[in-house]
């Protein structure tokens, strides 16, 4: 008698990038799978927000499973019993043969909360990871800057970085995407005119979302840049 497979009964697990906000820049294949899985997991923040789920909600069905995963988004409290107590509700439908799509914006595995399920879970359930498109990207395309030319080199850093770490890592960066920027702004502004990077910084919030917001980063206030804010320093290679 032939041993049946572990995995033939379980669920398969999806990290799903369902971009960063635009819901017409989710791709096809994370369309076919959102609207064909019965269970869905996404990220719910401290103040009841739910971004994930706001973008594809026209595509999510009645009768899907959903599995709201309240998550702390602040540096104070450690995020590792959420994902925890996420990742093992997940497992119950996996072990029970219910596909599992775990919503994530912009790229699964880039800064993407979906890393932390994967780390937790892969291992367990067959998994597929699908790319999404980053809001790092997005943000060019909706500053209208070519981020960069031939050899050169792109650096993305979280504004959380200490002071010492974030201005060596500008001082040497030939483009960059600072993200993460909140609170932050005064610290990362502060290092961009120390390096005579400020006149080139681009800002953009909530890229692609319908409350975008681009504005000159001479007229940004500090006390109202929200995480979802970035800044972008395109490259001064010259394309000719």
């Amino acid at each position: 008698m032939t041993e049946l497979n572990v995995t033939e009964n379980k669920g398969k697990l999806y990290g799903l990038g369902i971009g960063p906000g635009d819901p017409e820049l989710l791709t096809l294949k994370a369309h076919r799978i959102l609207t064909s899985v019965p269970v869905i997991a996404y990220p719910t923040m401290e103040s009841g927000k739910v971004l994930a789920r706001a973008i594809v909600a026209d595509f999510i069905r009645p009768e899907q499973i959903e599995i709201p995963m309240p998550l702390p988004f602040s540096v104070e409290r450690s995020s590792q019993p959420y994902y925890d107590i996420a990742a093992e509700n997940i497992a119950q439908h996996l072990a029970d043969g219910r596909d599992v799509a775990v919503l994530c914006e912009g790229d699964p595995m880039l800064y993407g909360s979906f890393m932390y399920i994967f780390n937790r879970l892969a291992h367990r359930f067959d998994t597929e990871v699908v790319p999404g498109i980053s809001s790092t990207l997005a943000s060019a395309a909706m500053l209208g800057v070519p981020l960069t030319y031939r050899n050169d080199v792109l650096s993305i850093m979280p504004a959380t970085l200490d002071e010492n770490t974030l201005r060596d890592r500008l001082a040497v960066a030939d483009a960059a995407i600072i993200i993460k920027l909140g609170r932050h702004y005064a610290k990362v502004r502060s290092i961009l005119e120390e390096l005579g990077l400020y006149s080139r910084a681009l800002y953009i919030e909530r890229a692609t979302m319908p409350n975008q917001v681009i504005r000159s980063i001479t007229e940004v206030d500090p006390a109202e840049v929200p995480y979802w804010a970035l800044i972008l320093i395109p490259s001064q290679t010259n394309p000719q």
